[in-house]
């Protein structure tokens, strides 16, 4: 029996998982570590966190399982996109990372802009500008820190430093490299025109591999720390959210799935490349080899129902207590009891701007059509209703784009809602399911690994063989008929307020 480890450098922690080849959990172990806001719009992390964090796990997890090291074949890394590590000429670090919720590149994101060109540089990296993304923190040091800038050697995403220190290799992977926005998105390679009008060089920036390729091998000292093998293999991995596909068997046409976690995010899988050219989604390369995936976010997901829950429902987290049940479960009962349309109130998810379709970080949330007779559960239920709608929002951009979607997965905290997942099923008008495995990203890349070592010719191969469904839940003719009334009336309310959202950002 062959076993894989999947490591997902998340932003609260890093959670290292030792998998046999069939994809059974044989043991996982977390390590935590903090986020630093120097500033308010700031989020920094320590690298060396997330590579003690690494080790730590490993060594955990080969300890906990008793499986002989030489039975590892592989392992696969997976981590939180766009955040900068820079290195010296002597591989130090030099500050700390810029993570990729860090929000003061605006000025950069402009810079950008100008000397690239605001359609060309979605025409080669499929996407406009963004603050969250790699180039404008590089360009943020370059503009207020010159003497960072000028020690830089080396240029790293999260993941890929901890693949430098337990390889000594300097490499990325296709999917990871999508976010830096450095990366010419259809040909797969660092892009020499956004390069050279950004003014960034090229050998500051590492080898780009596809994600089950293998980069590099465990250093003798990494594999005593880690209680693995020396030359252990390690593949190229992927960002987390390409790992989470893997991870959940999105790796052919016709495949996606929808993650209610914080935000909202539906991503199709897809083996030709298509870009948005109004940048209302992501386009990324994926981590099966020459395809791609897109991607629409939307900001409020989860994050309106925790709004809701701590603001109106403190009565449900008592009885909660007392029945030993979790709130969220009192509210999905809550809600059923109420009809579609929650009596004629509809809900803007938009607490936090908006990305899918809109694109305004202006928009603001929303309850239309509120009268005296509803009450929390019909504010509830729109609640819910809302971010569905958002959801099929990103759902009707990927189709304008000719992605054929036909089969939807369903993952993060609120996909374990039954209730949410029939809203899904019933608006997208096609089965929603989940998968049995809870694990997403570490599996993600253990599959990507098990690939690189062989185990599996191919990615689509290796999930057919691992990746098992869970629960199903099927679209309801007459739900949908009735959702679509309301859906209509949502997408007609933010263009109706948008110069009101803007006119009240300036008050």
């Amino acid at each position: 029996m062959a076993y894989l480890i999947g490591v997902d450098i998340g932003t609260s922690g890093t959670k290292t998982v030792l998998f046999d080849e069939i994809g059974n959990v044989i043991a996982s172990a977390t390590v935590e570590y903090p986020m630093y806001q120097p500033k308010n719009g700031y989020a920094e992390q320590n690298p060396a966190d997330w590579y003690n964090a690494s080790i730590e796990t490993m060594r955990a997890v080969m300890a906990k399982s008793g499986v002989d090291k030489t039975q590892v074949k592989g392992i696969g890394l997976s981590g939180q996109m766009h955040g900068l590590v820079m290195l010296d000429k002597d591989y130090n670090v030099i500050r700390p990372s810029i993570i990729w919720c860090d929000q003061r590149t605006a000025a950069e994101c402009d810079e950008i802009t100008e000397k690239v060109g605001a359609q060309r540089l979605i025409e080669i990296t499929a996407n406009p500008a963004l603050t969250g993304f790699t180039a404008s923190k590089i360009l943020w040091v370059r503009n207020n820190e010159p003497e960072n800038y000028a020690k830089c050697r080396y240029i790293l995403l999260p993941k890929d430093y901890v693949r430098f220190m337990l390889t000594g290799e300097i490499a990325t992977e296709v999917s990871d490299a999508s976010g830096m926005q450095l990366l010419d998105i259809p040909n797969r390679c660092w892009s020499d025109e956004v390069l050279s009008k950004l003014d960034i060089d090229k050998s500051m920036l590492g080898k780009v591999y596809e994600s089950p390729e293998v980069t590099g091998q465990l250093t003798e000292k990494a594999a005593q720390l880690c209680g693995l093998e020396k030359g252990t293999i390690v593949v190229g991995g992927a960002g987390d959210n390409a790992a989470a596909a893997v991870g959940t068997g999105v790796v052919e046409n016709g495949k996606a799935f929808t993650t209610i976690g914080t935000s909202g995010v539906v991503f199709a899988h897809t083996s030709d490349i298509t870009i948005d050219l109004k940048g209302r989604v992501h386009t990324f390369c994926c981590a099966v080899p020459n395809c791609w995936h897109v991607m629409g976010v939307t900001q409020g997901a989860g994050l309106s129902l925790k709004w809701f829950r701590d603001n109106f429902c403190n009565a449900e987290k008592e009885t909660a207590k007392y029945m030993g049940v979790d709130e969220y479960y009192l509210m999905d009962k809550q809600a059923e009891n109420v009809p579609i349309g929650a009596n004629r109130l509809l809900y803007l998810p938009y607490l936090m701007g908006e990305r899918t379709p809109h694109l305004d970080p202006n928009a603001r949330g929303m309850f239309f059509g509120l009268s005296a007779m509803h009450t929390k559960r019909d504010m509830l239920r729109a609640v819910m209703e809302g971010v569905a709608y958002s959801l099929r929002d990103c759902l009707e951009v990927c189709r304008q784009m000719n992605i054929d979607i036909s089969d939807m997965m369903a993952c993060g905290g609120g996909g374990a809602s039954p209730l949410w997942r029939q809203m899904l099923a019933d608006l997208y008008n096609c089965p929603v399911k989940t998968v049995a495995s809870k694990e997403g990203p570490a599996l993600g890349v253990a599959i990507l690994a098990s690939v690189g070592a062989k185990v599996y010719d191919s990615v689509p191969q290796a999930c057919s063989a691992i990746i098992k469904t869970d629960k199903v839940q099927n679209p309801v003719e007459t739900n949908s008929i009735e959702y679509e009334k309301y859906y209509k009336l949502y997408t007609e309310i933010y263009p109706a307020i948008k110069e009101q959202c803007a006119k009240l950002a300036q008050l």
